[in-house]
């Protein structure tokens, strides 16, 4: 992985390639190549390790072109980093990218290590391009050869392949992880992403699992799992091209902090009426779904996880409904009791996510009620293999550390929470409060982008700081964890997250004057509680950071920084608490020097185990 552009044209495709490329970087990745069929009807290689904008300078100091190219950036998954075992890989007059991992790629290296292959990397990738090369050498075209490869792979694959000998054809396919074609006129092209093309098309079709595609400049074939030719429909995507210019912000993750006014007023617009939610929103059958559920299983990863945690709260005070919230690759490989009426929810940014789509298809088998998805990408493969779903509107997300797309997600989660209230007899005044406040959340989460300032003047006593813990209770205990989380992604400092009663059950031996406390305390009914767990901190020497609401009582002294927060709902408090723990953490990077968009070691997209 991480991600793949193709175009087959009437023109040199290099320039494509390159601006595919760059509009993919915000997933995170080490290396970057490309491969071109030349005029002569030969490949031209060029990869190196490092950003495109390296790739770019090869490319000015050894120019190429070509009417047919594939193009790759790498996030490591098997190798190193480094030029050899940067995409594409080529055998003979075959050249491939992949995204994705090969289970069984070591028993195909011993075999063709013994028919006399050569190996120049360390990946999984370079044993496809040899099966293919090898398979095509008993007289099987390129779109025959990549086939028959196909079937003896285990695991997830995205493949483009280019042939030296059919400079007409770009063949794909796909299984577990993401491919579309991009349409365009006598021209066509392939991505892992739509917004790698949309400087050259805004249609796509989103091939499915087990696919395979032939693309020509004036055609594409399509063959389902079965070997069936199957026709595959054109969506035509709206918007989303400003989402690669970063405007006047200096960051991606800056300016996706600053979106979210506008876009959680997107995620409830057509969701909830002036006193009441549109429970047909989360799709045709929720009317008939909802009142039958008598449990919620979550499943999730990462950031998504966490605002599945803060959901558990919601479903279990407003609908009475239990609720178990799980990481995605642990759930996947433990027995599960299944009890009847149990709902299925994934929650995940990109709809690819390797470990929630396998933790979804595994529970279609396990007899669930049904299964929903809360996501941001309406034709990902969540989306489309999930029963009900609601769509947060939170547009292209270019920051690998989410934002944007984590607030999104707990509207839309707080929509379904009510639904699902609504089914199991909550009365209409509780449900017109919690509209009402819903209704409020875009002019509060302005004010709450308004402490950026202040936050900023914070954030410089964190300059030298290699640790910190953050608390909260009850429902603000995973706001906790999600504020720690991004502190340590983008800044690098070490960051871990308890509920504060936890603090003397062993946390307490780590505070000290080098370990600054970030507490999260808005005026609520824990937060006398809330109060006595910070004098065991103050006890210790620690020095704490609170986020307060005024009326929380908390006045900033010696060793005790208070930063005051507007008032706001008791249901919205955890969404609006989110934004000023970004920002800390934007500024604490900013200051530490680091790479705020694309972190290292990171990927934006987790489309493998």
């Amino acid at each position: 992985m991480c991600g793949i552009v193709g175009a087959l044209g009437q023109r040199n495709v290099t320039g494509i390639l390159l601006e595919g490329l760059r509009r993919l970087e915000y997933r995170g990745y080490d290396s970057a190549g490309v491969c071109l069929v030349n005029g002569d009807g030969k490949l031209q290689l060029r990869k190196t390790q490092g950003k495109v904008a390296d790739l770019e300078s090869a490319l000015d100091e050894n120019p190429t072109s070509g009417q047919l190219g594939i193009a790759h950036t790498r996030w490591a998954t098997h190798g190193v980093p480094s030029d050899k075992n940067s995409h594409p890989h080529v055998s003979g007059d075959f050249a491939l990218v992949h995204n994705g991992i090969i289970e069984n790629y070591q028993e195909l290296r011993e075999e063709l290590l013994a028919k006399g292959y050569e190996f120049q990397s360390e990946t999984d990738t370079e044993v496809v391009v040899h099966l293919i090369h090898d398979l095509a050498s008993e007289g099987r075209n390129l779109l025959e050869s990549v086939s028959a490869a196909t079937k003896r792979l285990h695991g997830a694959y995205a493949l483009g392949v280019v042939s030296a000998k059919e400079p007409e054809h770009l063949v794909c396919a796909r299984l577990g992880s993401p491919l579309v074609i991009g349409v365009g006129i006598e021209e066509n092209f392939i991505a892992s992403d739509p917004m790698a093309l949309q400087q050259v098309t805004d249609r796509f079709i989103f091939l499915e699992e087990g696919d395979l595609a032939d693309v020509t400049r004036d055609a594409i074939a399509i063959w389902d799992k079965t070997d069936e030719e199957v026709s595959r429909p054109v969506n035509k995507l709206q918007g989303g091209h400003d989402a690669a210019d970063k405007g006047r912000y200096r960051h991606y993750m800056q300016k996706e902090i600053f979106e979210q006014p506008k876009v959680v007023e997107a995620t409830m617009a057509g969701r909830i009426g002036e006193h009441s939610v549109l429970s047909q929103a989360l799709g045709t059958a929720a009317n008939e779904i909802l009142p039958k559920v008598k449990q919620v299983q979550i499943v999730a990863c990462g950031t998504s996880y966490h605002a599945g945690l803060v959901a558990r709260y919601w479903i279990e005070d407003w609908a009475g409904v239990p609720c178990s919230v799980e990481v995605a690759s642990e759930i996947r490989y433990r027995k599960t009791a299944v009890r009847p009426g149990t709902l299925f929810v994934t929650i995940s940014q990109s709809g690819e996510t390797a470990d929630t789509l396998a933790a979804l298809r595994q529970a279609k088998e396990l007899g669930y009620l049904a299964s929903m998805t809360i996501c941001n990408v309406p034709n990902s493969s969540l989306v489309r293999e999930s029963e009900l779903h609601l769509m947060t509107e939170a547009g292209p997300e270019i920051g690998v550390a989410s934002t944007k797309a984590f607030t999104t997600q707990l509207v839309a989660l707080q929509i379904f929470c009510i639904a699902l209230a609504k089914a199991n007899g909550m009365d209409g005044d509780r449900e017109a409060q919690l509209i009402s406040a819903l209704h409020q959340l875009p002019k509060l989460m302005e004010k709450f982008t308004g402490l950026d300032a202040l936050v900023a003047a914070t954030s410089e006593a964190f300059a030298e700081k290699n640790h910190a813990l953050f608390l909260g209770r009850g429902v603000e205990y995973p706001i906790a964890l999600e504020g720690a989380l991004k502190l340590k992604e983008i800044s690098y400092i070490h960051a871990e997250a308890y509920p504060a009663g936890e603090l003397k059950h062993g946390p307490l031996a780590l505070v000290d004057a080098d370990m600054p406390v970030i507490v999260v305390a808005p005026n609520d009914e824990l937060l006398e509680k809330l109060k006595s767990n910070l004098q065991e901190v103050r006890a210790r020497g620690g020095e704490l950071f609170v986020f307060a609401s005024p009326e929380a009582g908390f006045r900033s002294e010696e060793g005790l920084t208070v930063v005051e927060v507007p008032d706001a709902a008791e249901s919205l408090q955890p969404i609006l608490y989110t934004v000023p723990l970004q920002l800390l953490s934007y500024h604490v990077a900013l200051l530490k020097g680091t790479d705020v968009d694309q972190p290292r070691n990171l990927a934006k997209s987790v489309t493998v185990e």
